[in-house]
């Protein structure tokens, strides 16, 4: 009896500290609210072994889900994406399936461009209208340009249901580091800015398709 006491304590010492350190971990990965700009909520949460933390805008836009996702799935249309964008290339696209693309990205001086290679993949849940598009860097593929700094690490997912029936809720997180040297007020300030224009952007198109 005594040795199964004893065993029965180092059980509940052990499942004390598991469960400490998934607390622990949770509450290191919960999303924490910033602010909320034209109706569109920001969060942010840092991301184990990452400098940099990722980012999350959550609306409602006042549009059927089967058009908004139509606009955020058309790779060949972004230029609502953001107004940094100088210069793109599609180099392959097959509709409501994937994607790859390469973008360039204008930098404010002396913080020289940036350039990424991506790859988009779609996931379209019929029978619930939910529809996400996942967007990650390639590492290899296309050749980089000394004057630009490639983006490898990068990451985004547009999450899109309906709200209504004439309503979607949008949700856009994601993370990115823009690599070399970039000074901490203007990583910031991609940060919180990065969904908000997206959102924005998308708002736009919206109104103009």
């Amino acid at each position: 009896m005594v040795l199964n006491l004893k065993w029965l304590l180092r059980y509940i010492i052990g499942l004390l500290f598991l469960i400490q350190g998934l607390v622990s971990t949770l509450s290191a990965q919960s999303w924490e609210f910033v602010k909320e700009e034209d109706g569109i909520k920001i969060y942010t949460r840092q991301e184990a072994g990452k400098a940099l933390k990722e980012f999350k805008g959550v609306t409602v836009i006042n549009a059927p889900v089967e058009k908004v996702f139509s606009v955020v799935e058309d790779v060949n249309h972004i230029e609502w994406w953001d107004e940094n964008l100088i210069d793109i290339k599609v180099l392959s696209y097959e509709k409501n399936k994937r994607a790859k693309y390469y973008m360039v990205y204008d930098s404010p001086w002396p913080v020289s461009n940036r350039d990424l290679y991506a790859e988009v993949t779609v996931v379209i849940d019929e029978a619930k209208r939910v529809y996400t598009i996942t967007s990650v860097a390639l590492s290899s593929g296309i050749p980089g340009d000394d004057d630009q700094v490639r983006i490898r690490d990068y990451r985004q997912k547009w999450t899109i249901t309906p709200a209504g029936e004439n309503s979607t809720h949008v949700v856009f997180e994601g993370y990115i580091d823009p690599a070399g040297k970039i000074p901490g007020w203007l990583s910031n300030k991609l940060l919180i800015q990065s969904p908000v224009s997206s959102i924005l952007g998308l708002r736009k198109r919206l109104e103009n398709k």
